[in-house]
């Protein structure tokens, strides 16, 4: 679970974050979603450690993170654009990364290096990878270490439609095992099967955070992306 209350964050004259109170609870796949420039960005690094809080706090799992960078350990994270060291094959880097981990063979999940078929290009380089493979070892990644919190950002940018839907199932799954899934897109569209709650920020504020159920009916429409469009058309004639 994360607590985030009276969240502000500033870069010199620009309010990137102001007052954010929002509570993810686990168990919940939640859709961050706005404009470019909202906040969205800065939000997600603020509970990853990457942003200092200053003004507010965020508490994962019980904790501020102001306490105990350990929280991070409970995180899986996988970022719009992965960064890995370019002379390193997959099978180096997913070692590498067990290994500071210091986790064993037997308690990592391994369902998404399987259905992606990443074994069979362990000896492929990570410089000489196309952008989707290297967003399936992003993803494998944010599962492997069985986090309770995972962050996606952008998750399926890249993916060929058969890797996007093996991505979207694995998510329902562990959602449903308990845990707490963040997700920011673009495309709306992809999003209905998958959340079960909704972040619309605009301007660093919360503008909506709502189940899915409640955003369609009191909305009127029949899927996510629409219900978003007629919340902008709102926005845009206040």
């Amino acid at each position: 679970m994360i607590e985030i209350k009276n969240l502000t964050k500033k870069f010199n004259n620009l309010t990137a974050l102001d007052s954010v109170n929002l509570q993810f609870d686990n168990g919940h796949s939640i859709a961050l979603i706005g404009p470019n420039g909202c906040g969205k960005t800065t939000l997600i690094k603020c509970i990853l450690g990457l942003n200092v809080v200053e003004h507010g706090d965020i508490r994962v799992l019980g904790k501020s993170v102001k306490e105990d960078f350990r929280y991070r350990e409970k995180i899986g994270y996988m970022p719009q654009i992965g960064k890995y060291p370019e002379n390193m094959t997959i099978e180096q880097t997913l070692k590498m990364l067990v290994d500071i981990r210091k986790i064993s063979p037997e308690n990592l999940d391994t369902e998404l290096l399987q259905a992606f078929n990443l074994e069979n290009l362990y000896s492929k380089k990570m410089r000489t990878l196309s952008g989707g493979t290297t967003q399936k070892v992003s993803a494998v990644l944010a599962f492997m270490f069985n986090p309770q919190i995972i962050i996606l950002d952008e998750p399926t940018a890249g993916l060929d439609p058969l890797a996007a839907e093996i991505f979207k199932n694995k998510i329902i799954k562990e959602k449903n095992k308990g845990k707490l899934i963040i997700i920011t897109s673009h495309l709306l569209s992809e999003l209905d099967d998958i959340v079960s709650q909704v972040v619309f920020m605009n301007e660093g504020k919360i503008v909506v955070h709502q189940s899915v159920d409640e955003l369609i009916s009191q909305t009127n429409t029949r899927k996510i992306s629409e219900a978003i469009v007629g919340i902008l058309k709102k926005m845009a004639h206040e």
